[in-house]
């Protein structure tokens, strides 16, 4: 949503797909989870991340290029290495909410055009690896009790035994919980001016006051009518529901599993 809104701004730009963890983990494609560490960055690593960066800014004229790929939460030192000129807009939410919505991208049914648009950013060489783990994980939701994917969302590093003691809306709140304070424990080390933090539930209630922040943080001027016009479709109706799909007792088990980071964040 935040990356929709911003990129209609002239001079701000992204790839045309939703994400490219394919060209992040470029390099490192058989590392065991998507926490990469920072001395993974290599010379050749970083060439051909920045090189990607490079080729979408010049293609589109972009003087900003916004990037979001979910796992690189688990990996902020890893990005930084790769490319120490970025600044972050860290947007969080109730985790609980973000359970009830991950939990359906887990179950999700096969979207070809999704799929489709994703792929064109895949480096040639790692396409057969990518294409075993994505038959695995589709073969695997067919006999799944639970009709989830063999894998989904940003990789942890003990993964498959998550996998093993929890259930899926466990495993979707220990998803967030570890991407929310492996991202805090980055940015807490960041200079001032290189990470703004974006509460979900505000932005969506004050689109027009939040996106003006950032812009400022971007050192974007922009006017008051196109700032307004960029939040036109940024509404709060998601708001509860994902709480909502899972009902009263799930989500009280799920607040006593990651209650410390909820609380950190003023959702508990």
């Amino acid at each position: 949503m935040l990356r929709d809104v911003l990129t209609t701004f002239e001079g701000v730009d992204t790839w045309p797909c939703d994400e490219i963890n394919y060209i992040w983990r470029h390099g490192n494609v058989r590392y065991p989870s998507d926490e990469i560490p920072a001395d993974q960055a290599s010379p050749a690593v970083k060439k051909y991340i920045r090189g990607r960066f490079e080729h979408i800014a010049k293609q589109t004229a972009a003087e900003v290029v916004v990037e979001k790929t979910c796992a690189n939460s688990l990996r902020v030192p890893f990005v930084d290495a790769v490319v120490p000129e970025a600044k972050y807009l860290f947007i969080y939410r109730d985790g609980i909410d973000a359970t009830g919505s991950a939990k359906l991208r887990w179950t999700a049914k096969l979207d070809i055009p999704y799929i489709l648009e994703k792929v064109r950013f895949v480096p040639k060489m790692d396409l057969p690896y990518y294409a075993l783990r994505y038959f695995w994980a589709r073969f695997y939701r067919f006999f799944s009790k639970e009709k989830r994917l063999a894998f989904w969302g940003p990789a942890l590093d003990d993964m498959q035994d998550i996998l093993q003691k929890h259930d899926l809306d466990e495993v979707c709140a220990l998803q967030w919980q570890k991407c929310v304070e492996q991202s805090e424990n980055a940015f807490s080390t960041m200079p001032e001016g290189k990470v703004l933090r974006i509460r979900y539930e505000d932005f969506v209630r004050a689109p027009k006051e939040e996106l003006k922040r950032i812009l400022d943080f971007m050192g974007r001027e922009v006017s008051d009518e196109s700032i307004s016009s960029a939040v036109s479709g940024v509404s709060a109706k998601s708001l509860g529901k994902g709480r909502q799909s899972l009902g009263e007792a799930k989500v009280k088990q799920l607040e006593e599993l990651v209650g410390d980071t909820l609380r950190r964040y003023d959702y508990l």
